[in-house]
């Protein structure tokens, strides 16, 4: 705001008794100017009751009413003592003076009637547009409240910047973190004035208040603003809180979803594996398989093989049920992806020995920073998968090489049919089967799985085709030499 105008606003905004001293000498000024000119120049009775009009005009446009009809009293009072003869006396001895006298008050006081009405109306609009643009300013704050805390932060700070109270305490309760913010001045303990309590009521009930302690009475328009900041504030609070009610109902249809899958998922898969070693051991049990046949050799590597299949299925659920609680917090050390990947495919070389499992990773690779039994987790799943998906004496790969100076880019590729574009996401989700018609068994486990471990250390998984098959690529941090 420039200077002129700071200037302005302070003169327009000048008590009332001191306004309507200040018309009187705009008037008799008027009045001194008319009686000068007059004296050099002849100008009728008209003209001056004209010109009389405008300080009366300027005085009630700038001041209000009771100033404009103070400046309408002296200018009356002087027109009639200067101009209307007999000169110097408040004596009417003409009709037509008397006429313009009456026509002059007349117009004096309704000018001032409605200057001052306009003044009066300039000020409401232009507090109403205050008004309006610090709701607009809260409503703003209000939206990108993260919590209460915030909201009732935001709350405290435009209390005080748009009333300037001696002290504000605000109270939120019933919630599962109770919010109390003060600001201003510490009160004595013998302070005699009582603060201004506004409730913070939402249709639920109450949830907490707002007290005040003012240097002087609120008026009416500033307790209109702040039980409107109230409002907008407790609609926040019970948006947010409805919002968080939301977040969890879904997450509980979430959690009962995922229950349904799984137990669906964990029904079926335990069929096979549970019918073939209870096939298997009751063919042990009836004594019609000899001690030292092959039959009983077979037999007892089905149930091997089956209990193996159970234990890869347990361990899947509990490895996903950690994930989806968030529990599952890599134990991150330093070690050799070669290590971790001969001790995977040691481990299943009875499973791959239908196809050529080619390993080429460099010996001059910088160490990974990772959990080692995670880490086999994930090469076991996506062998396990390409194993299944690949056709016999296909070839799978397991390349790596570094992305950065933070990352190792891993590559494992198998000959297994492309994957249709938009399937390429939805391969990493739960219990998600590209076919789920064909005969190949699993959970729908294994890549979700991976995606949430290489997620939990820092790593990106994606899939990818290539020209003869497709590739699963991964990111893995690197032990940092700084």
């Amino acid at each position: 705001m420039t200077s002129g105008n700071y200037r302005s606003r302070k003169i327009s905004e000048l008590p009332a008794p001191a306004a309507s001293l200040l018309a009187l000498v705009v008037s008799l000024i008027t009045s001194g100017a008319l009686i000068v000119f007059t004296r050099l120049e002849h100008v009728n009775n008209t003209t001056v009751a004209l010109i009389f009009l405008i300080p009366v005009g300027f005085c009630a446009s700038l001041w209000g009413l009771f100033p404009g009809i103070a400046a309408a009293i002296v200018s009356f009072l002087s027109f009639n003592f200067f101009f209307i003869p007999d000169l110097y006396t408040f004596q009417v001895k003409q009709t037509e003076d008397l006429i313009i006298l009456a026509a002059f008050l007349g117009v004096a006081f309704v000018i001032s009637e409605l200057a001052g009405r306009v003044r009066q109306n300039l000020a409401i609009a232009t507090a109403r547009e205050h008004e309006a643009i610090r709701l607009y300013e809260f409503s703003t704050l209000l939206a990108g409240s993260a919590d209460e805390h915030a909201a009732a932060r935001a709350l405290l700070d435009k209390i005080d910047q748009a009333l300037r109270p001696k002290r504000t305490e605000i109270l939120i309760e019933n919630s599962p973190k109770p919010v109390f913010l003060a600001k201003g001045l510490s009160l004595p303990e013998n302070e005699p004035a009582k603060p201004l309590v506004l409730p913070l009521q939402t249709a639920r009930g109450l949830i907490g208040e707002i007290r005040l302690w003012s240097n002087e009475p609120v008026q009416v328009a500033e307790e209109r603003l702040l039980k409107i900041f109230t409002g907008q504030s407790v609609m926040a609070i019970e948006r947010m809180r409805l919002g968080e009610s939301a977040r969890k109902t879904k997450i509980l249809e979430e959690s009962d979803r995922l229950k349904s899958s799984l137990l669906s998922s964990v029904s079926h898969e335990l069929r096979s594996p549970l019918a073939a070693i209870k096939a298997s051991v009751s063919s042990l049990r009836s004594g019609e398989v000899e001690w030292e046949s092959e039959a009983r050799t077979e037999l007892l590597a089905t149930v091997e093989e089956e209990i193996d299949h159970l234990n890869v299925l347990v361990g899947n659920l509990l490895d996903m049920s950690r994930i989806e609680a968030g529990a599952l917090i890599p134990q991150q050390k330093p070690d050799m992806l070669a290590e971790i990947v001969g001790a995977v495919t040691g481990r299943m070389h009875p499973q791959t020995q239908n196809h050529q499992i080619i390993v080429d990773i460099p010996e001059d690779l910088p160490l990974i920073n990772v959990d080692y039994v995670q880490m086999q987790q994930v090469f076991t799943n996506l062998l396990t998968n390409s194993l299944k998906y690949s056709p016999p004496g296909s070839t799978i790969r397991i390349t790596a090489k570094p992305k950065d100076e933070q990352f190792l880019l891993v590559t494992l590729s198998n000959q297994s049919l492309p994957v249709p574009e938009t399937d390429l996401e939805r391969i990493f989700d739960k219990f998600y089967r590209l076919n789920p018609s064909t005969r190949v068994t699993g959970s729908g486990l294994g890549l979700s799985i991976c995606k949430g471990m290489i997620e939990a250390h820092g790593g990106t998984i994606w899939a990818a085709n290539l020209a003869d098959g497709l590739a699963f690529n991964f990111t893995l941090p690197i032990i940092s030499h700084t």
